[in-house]
């Protein structure tokens, strides 16, 4: 069930990321927050009811929580154009736990791969914290792509693998994950740059126009 979970948390990571990338308008990607952040919400509640103080179960549920919060969050978000700034500093508490998650993930269950998943989680929920709350503007795009990058590796790719009995969590394949997502998160911030550097460019020579008309 959580596995199932974790592949739309994917599929809302990608179009959220499409939203600060200014291909989705924020009232069509609210609808998919909704409905994600409630499945997000359901979820742990099941996998709670069925963990019987079982610690692996109980720790999962734990987490998942925070992903309903956030899109459930950012739905009603984009549906009212209330002030962001609450869902950022909320991010910064995820970002947190997320780390705490991480490293228990390494110690306390022995899945060091969903370690470095959780600490990648904790990279982009900061993003969103430094983004929404401190209004670092200059980093939306490389936000956006972080956010669309992140659906696809760390949760649409292991979800099918969990799904398909395929997922192996060992020292090695946790390494390898520590590259990509490090690979990506670094593509993100030359893609954001390159963005950037392109609507200056574009707002330069319109400003240009503007005074000389």
């Amino acid at each position: 069930m959580a596995s199932a979970g974790l592949l739309y948390v994917g599929a809302i990571l990608f179009i959220n990321g499409l939203m600060l990338l200014g291909r989705i308008p924020g009232k069509s990607a609210a609808i998919l927050n909704l409905f994600v952040g409630a499945l997000q919400t359901v979820v742990p509640l099941v996998l709670l009811s069925q963990a019987q103080g079982e610690l692996a179960p109980t720790f999962a549920a734990a987490g998942l929580f925070l992903f309903g919060f956030t899109y459930l969050y950012v739905g009603i978000l984009q549906l009212t154009g209330i002030s962001a700034e609450g869902l950022g500093w909320f991010s910064l508490f995820v970002a947190v736990v997320a780390i705490v998650i991480g490293v228990l993930s390494f110690t306390l269950i022995s899945d060091p791969l969903f370690g470095v998943i959780w600490i990648t989680w904790a990279v982009l929920w900061f993003m969103f914290f430094l983004l929404m709350a401190l209004g670092k503007d200059s980093i939306t795009a490389a936000t956006g792509w972080f956010a669309i990058f992140c659906g696809w590796l760390t949760c649409t790719i292991p979800a099918l693998l969990l799904l398909s009995g395929s997922f192996v969590s060992t020292a090695t394949t946790a390494w390898v994950g520590a590259l990509v997502f490090a690979a990506s998160f670094a593509a993100s911030l030359f893609l954001g740059r390159s963005r950037q550097k392109s609507d200056a460019d574009q707002i330069g020579p319109a400003t240009t126009q503007g005074a000389a008309s």
